[in-house]
């Protein structure tokens, strides 16, 4: 599966992909299409390979909060093909593009038959389990501006572009902190020229000096992608 940008794809075994390529299908996703519900169950699994997805936390509130963020270094939905069968968090399409999809009964019977595919899968969720357990750490430990520098990083690395389309809304509800603050956090980034923030855009203009601006929780998580690929060499 060379010729897929997702990376997770890309790491399979020879006999495993060939015995998953039959059952793969392009889709394009929507920005903010939702795929699953809290709770619901889920019927595909879904390996980004232009689209970003969010994994949303809902308070009874109304307020939500992100907890982790796949792209194409990752799969959402892989719990369901390892017997979670519902959702445990909503999916959320932050940017549109393209993913592949399979059913998840499909995924699940080949994992099953294979040790290194389910290898990789478990190691995957133990990466994504690491990225919520970082992303709650870094809500109660550092700044907004510091989060918002690691969340546009992030959302850069996976979407391949230094244009985002997101609204001061939007970004509040991911961050999990006022508008307010966002619009602040954002001005300050702007005057001190490392982004361009019109219309819902966002373009990022120094991506280097925001990865000193940003907090530790953005290589915390790269790095645990990095892994999960690296092992399955």
């Amino acid at each position: 599966m060379a010729d897929l940008p997702n990376c997770l794809l890309k790491a399979l075994s020879p006999s495993d992909a060939a015995a998953l390529q039959p059952h793969l299908r392009s889709v394009r996703l929507r920005q903010q299409q939702v795929l699953y519900e809290a709770g619901r169950p889920i019927a595909l699994v879904y390996f980004p390979t232009g689209a970003v997805i969010s994994l949303v936390v809902e308070l009874t509130s109304g307020a939500s909060v992100e907890a982790a963020m796949v792209g194409l270094d990752g799969v959402v939905g892989a719990t369901a093909a390892l017997n979670g069968r519902k959702s445990l968090s909503r999916a959320v399409v932050q940017l549109a593009g393209s993913s592949m999809v399979c059913d998840v009964g499909d995924l699940g019977s080949i994992a099953m038959q294979s040790v290194s595919m389910l290898s990789i899968l478990i190691r995957h969720e133990q990466a994504l389990l690491a990225q919520a357990q970082q992303s709650a750490a870094c809500m109660s430990s550092h700044t907004v501006e510091a989060r918002l520098c690691r969340w546009l990083l992030r959302a850069r690395d996976l979407a391949g572009s230094d244009t985002l389309d997101f609204t001061q809304e939007f970004l509040a509800g991911m961050l999990g902190t006022q508008r307010t603050s966002v619009t602040l956090s954002a001005q300050t980034l702007q005057k001190a020229g490392l982004i361009e923030y019109k219309r819902g855009k966002i373009r990022i203009q120094d991506a280097n000096r925001m990865r000193e601006a940003v907090c530790e929780c953005y290589q915390a998580v790269k790095d645990q992608y990095a892994e999960v690929v690296a092992l399955s060499d």
